[in-house]
């Protein structure tokens, strides 16, 4: 169990976000007081935006955590229920459980919802891969917290001045400009179904963009429609299902015909899905060398059509 808490130093990234620790028979790291908190007292923060999967990574993660243990803590902040909310180690928590540990280092902080949320979401934001749908909950958690922060200092302050915008400053902190900031941001109002199509590469960006400005039962419609044409809508099919969409003028049976339609994409590309490809190739092979060796086979194949045409 954790050990009573006591004040202690903590670094200058704990004046800015909180000032919390606990003391007993713990670690220390970047001045931070390291305790270990039995798994059954963390829970997942409160609508977490980034999936845990069980995936090649996690079982790495797995493998590392049972030679190793865990060598990076959680943050996390005592829950006013009981136990403690999870900040950053969602996949260690989940890992720690697969490999049969029963605690996790933590370093726990008192923090408000807004510097939680904020603290949260960068912190798993460093992650290599990143899904839209996880980005897009992401950047809208944290630009609600940024612009409570803000209007809670307005209350505060009398100074005047031009103040930069908090979706600017959002993009700034994340490499974005605030437009595509606030396009992803656009993303949480499509239908679940269809921001999985995007998560999946199915469908690109943007059109599910332009596609999320249709109403729910619009969007409804759509995936009726996806599922009579066996078609993804392209950017110049989504953008006409928005204008008719938002006039009023779509129905299911118009987006069957739009999205019926023969792409003109379609006409000049082809396209090996990875799935039928894969069972004529090791397991072992990358994407890479699977075109490689295909570029190769059509090259013998047609050196032969060329020997048999001079026949």
């Amino acid at each position: 169990m954790k050990k009573e808490r006591s004040n202690i130093q903590l670094s200058s990234y704990d004046d800015i976000f909180g000032n919390d620790a606990s003391a007993g028979n713990a670690d220390a790291v970047n001045g931070d007081t390291v305790v270990d908190i039995p798994l059954d007292e963390l829970h997942p923060f409160r609508n977490h935006p980034f999936k845990v999967r069980d995936d090649a990574d996690m079982e790495k993660t797995v493998e590392s955590i049972q030679e190793f243990g865990v060598l990076q803590p959680a943050i996390v902040r005592p829950d006013r229920d009981g136990g403690y909310e999870i900040l950053s180690g969602h996949r260690r928590h989940h890992a720690c459980q697969i490999a049969g540990i029963e605690a996790l280092p933590c370093i726990v902080r008192d923090l408000d919802d807004d510097a939680a949320t904020i603290l949260m979401v960068d912190s798993n934001l460093q992650r290599e891969e990143i899904l839209p749908s996880e980005r897009a909950f992401a950047f809208k958690m944290k630009l609600d917290a940024m612009k409570h922060q803000g209007e809670r200092r307005d209350l505060t302050s009398c100074q005047i001045g031009t103040k930069s915008r908090s979706d600017e400053i959002l993009g700034e902190q994340v490499g974005e400009s605030a437009r595509t900031v606030q396009r992803y941001i656009r993303l949480t109002n499509l239908d679940p179904e269809l921001l999985q199509l995007v998560d999946d590469k199915q469908m690109g960006f943007n059109p599910a963009y332009e596609l999320s400005f249709l109403n729910p039962e619009q969007q409804k419609d759509l995936l009726s429609a996806i599922d009579y044409a066996q078609a993804i809508p392209s950017l110049s099919q989504a953008q006409r299902i928005k204008k008719l969409a938002l006039n009023g003028e779509i129905t299911q049976e118009g987006m069957n015909i739009i999205l019926s339609e023969e792409k003109k994409q379609d006409l000049d590309r082809v396209t090996l899905k990875h799935d039928t490809l894969k069972k004529y190739f090791p397991k072992s092979y990358t994407p890479k060398q699977m075109e490689d060796t295909i570029i190769k086979l059509l090259d013998q194949w047609q050196k032969k059509r060329n020997r048999d045409m001079e026949r």
